[in-house]
């Protein structure tokens, strides 16, 4: 039996002129391209959590007052059909970008603003002159959400420093959370990242008294690898140092008997290695930490350690053949506190394997009910009378449920209604060889109604950024891949070398590949699409962003080239301005700093030869916008260049509609009309 109060759950949202689309009707002739509206609005529902209680929902909704800005809504869930039972718009200045339920009756919301000032070298951004960029704060509201309060501010100041530090330290400085301590009912453990130093504290936090406790002190050379989720005590730290030209990671235990923490040699390696060794918990049996490593495979496995003899287990205790293990899942109920309960499996989609009989029976009747969907459960109570879960596909958005008493399901809610699944082509997990021999994984989305035998299409050749990331299976939050389907384009995902996530070895084989091999992948996999007979030669294209970005643009100096036109969204484009601080985590810095050669496209600018779209936000810090258009300026007398200028605009995700409807316009328009053959 399910129960569908979509009307009701919105019914604060209806006023505003937010109701659901009507589904498509029946096309006898051709399949209806989704429309960019549809695609650039608000999500209708979008970081639903619940409280561990089961009382309340929280999630943001598209404000009553404005639907192009998001509003912060609880829910009661004894009393769903009524609708929130309170919505607080966002600010004048502060927007709401993420919220979160807790535990003792408080919500934790997070906020950004527009801001524009001098840096001075605080954080990303310019050490001279003005940067635009963006200020975010974490909120601490109740449920009632009567009274915002700005989250472990105590914290964030500091007496006897400077004025400009002390708005730097407020700018550049954020606070997360990072365990919950599902057994204490107040406290929780936060980390405050310093925007000076980019080092971080963390603190035993009360909830309900705003204490704080000083735990441990994250510097340059140290920081925590693990917390005892019952008492919030550190018990694993890592540490690196100088070796021999190099660095080198040790991981420490805490000695329970001495209060010391003491090196394991068998879990330190060298970081240009760049192994895998992450503490994931303790075994309360033996006593043994659970680690996820690949020092022993070309993927992440779980084994167990022994820090009193110091040697791993011989054996494995979780592996998949075929991916990397993402993470281990431990208890938060009582009865079972702290035992596995299940694992993720870090392949085509991140799958969860639960081991615990109740929530595997949950998940398989899930499935049961939403077939060739993925599910995951977000929340649930510790009796299961309440579970919080999702569903989504490649041609289905991100929907919302409520299962009560393990038999009702109450349907809460699209993040996107008016999309027809047959809207979007089939999607797939596939391989194809680089020109070395080296095996590429990929996503592969095919043409809305498009099947095997048809002529070949239209095609985009899609990487991602990082590059150190990848992508997955399901629907694309970006809106770029669903865009270009549903008008008849193919889209190949390549998971080049260099990507992170599908084997050290695939990772490995990026450095210093930047226009070289990585570039290479993504021509091999244009060929690939031709051998197919997916995509029609010399009606390929390339589309990136970030570094998707550079690669694109490093396409329009390579010669010869499968690709007709090239679009570079953020991109860099200037490797030797490229710079080190693309990250808040120092080992990424460190690391990742030294793979970033190859072929630099502004030292190549003459061999341009691909007509180009170039965009970026000019509140871009973390790829400035003189990448795009110093290689505008260099490129535009030799090719058809275009360079936009996106107002407001961040880096990384989430956009405002108005930079949405722009961007995706700008995307469909070039490939209509300027991308060379593409539409001959």
């Amino acid at each position: 039996m399910r129960n569908t109060l979509y009307r009701s759950l919105f019914a604060a949202m209806l006023a505003a002129g937010l109701a659901p689309g009507l589904a498509l009707a029946t096309q006898s002739t051709a399949i209806q391209p989704i429309s960019i509206e549809t695609l650039a609005r608000l999500p209708a529902l979008q970081s639903v959590s619940m409280s561990p209680d089961g009382k309340h929902l929280v999630a943001l909704i598209p404000s009553p007052k404005n639907p192009d800005e998001t509003a912060l809504a609880t829910w009661d869930t004894s009393t769903l059909g009524k609708g929130p039972t309170v919505v607080t718009p966002s600010g004048e200045h502060m927007k709401f970008i993420a919220a979160s339920a807790l535990k003792a009756g408080k919500i934790l919301a997070v906020a950004r603003q527009e801001w524009t000032g001098q840096l001075g070298g605080c954080g990303e951004g310019k050490v001279t002159g003005a940067t635009k960029t963006f200020v975010t704060k974490a909120y601490m509201t109740g449920d009632d959400q009567k009274d915002f309060k700005e989250a472990f501010a105590q914290d964030t100041r500091a007496t006897g420093i400077s004025k400009q530090t002390q708005e730097c330290l407020q700018l550049a400085g954020t606070a997360s959370l990072v365990d919950m301590l599902p057994l204490n009912p107040d406290k929780v453990i936060i980390r405050q990242l310093s925007g000076v130093s980019l080092t971080s504290n963390y603190y035993l936090y009360n909830l309900k008294t705003g204490e704080s406790e000083l735990l441990f002190r994250d510097n340059m050379r140290a920081s925590p690898s693990l917390f005892d989720s019952r008492t919030g005590k550190v018990l694993a730290k890592a540490e690196i140092e100088p070796k021999d030209g190099d660095y080198e990671r040790k991981v420490l235990f805490l000695n329970p008997k001495t209060g010391q923490f003491e090196p394991q040699p068998a879990l330190t390696t060298k970081l240009s290695d760049r192994y895998t060794v992450d503490p994931a918990g303790v075994d309360d049996a033996t006593g043994k930490y659970y680690v996820l490593t690949d020092q022993f495979s070309d993927l992440v496995q779980v084994r167990l350690y022994d820090a009193a003899k110091r040697q791993y287990d011989p054996e494995p205790v979780v592996a998949d053949a075929n991916y990397s293990i993402a993470r281990l899942l431990f208890s938060t109920r009582p009865a079972n506190f702290n035992q596995v309960i299940g694992f993720v499996v870090d392949g085509p989609q991140r799958e969860t394997v639960y081991v615990d009989p109740a929530l595997k029976s949950i998940q398989a009747g899930i499935k049961q009910a939403f077939p060739d969907q993925h599910v995951s459960l977000v929340d649930y109570t510790d009796d299961f009378s309440k579970v919080l879960f999702v569903t989504e596909s490649a041609n289905v958005p991100p929907a919302y449920h409520l299962l009560l008493d393990k038999k009702q399901v109450v349907n809460l809610g699209s993040a996107r209604s008016g999309i027809a699944t047959e809207q979007t082509g089939a999607e797939s997990w596939v391989n194809y060889k680089a020109r070395d021999g080296r095996e590429i994984p990929a996503i592969l989305d095919l043409p809305a109604g498009w099947k095997q035998g048809d002529a070949p299409a239209r095609a985009i050749v899609l990487p991602h950024g990082g590059p150190w990331a990848r992508d997955y299976m399901g629907w694309d939050a970006s809106g770029w891949v669903p865009l270009l389907t549903s008008r008849g384009y193919a889209v190949l995902r390549p998971q080049y070398r260099g990507s992170e996530g599908l084997g050290r070895g695939l990772w490995l084989a990026g450095d210093a590949q930047w226009g070289l091999k990585m570039s290479d992948d993504l021509d091999d996999g244009a060929a690939w699409l031709v051998s197919q007979g997916i995509a029609a030669k010399n009606r390929i294209a390339i589309f990136g962003y970030s570094y998707g970005g550079f690669a694109a643009i490093a396409a329009d100096v390579r010669s010869p080239s499968p690709f007709q036109c090239a679009i570079a969204g953020a991109p860099v484009a200037n490797l030797g301005r490229l710079g080190t601080s693309w990250s808040d985590n120092r080992l990424q810095r460190i690391m990742q700093g030294r793979t970033v050669k190859g072929m630099d496209p502004m030292r190549n600018t003459d061999k341009a030869h691909l007509p180009i779209m170039l965009f970026g936000g000019d509140r871009d810090v973390r790829v400035p916008p003189f990448h795009p258009h110093d290689y505008y300026e260099a490129v535009k007398g030799k090719v058809p260049a275009q360079y936009h200028v996106i107002p407001d605009m961040p880096h990384s995700m989430p956009w405002y509609p108005r930079q949405q409807r722009e961007t995706l316009n700008l995307i469909v328009n070039y490939l209509d009309k300027d991308c060379g053959s593409l539409n001959p």
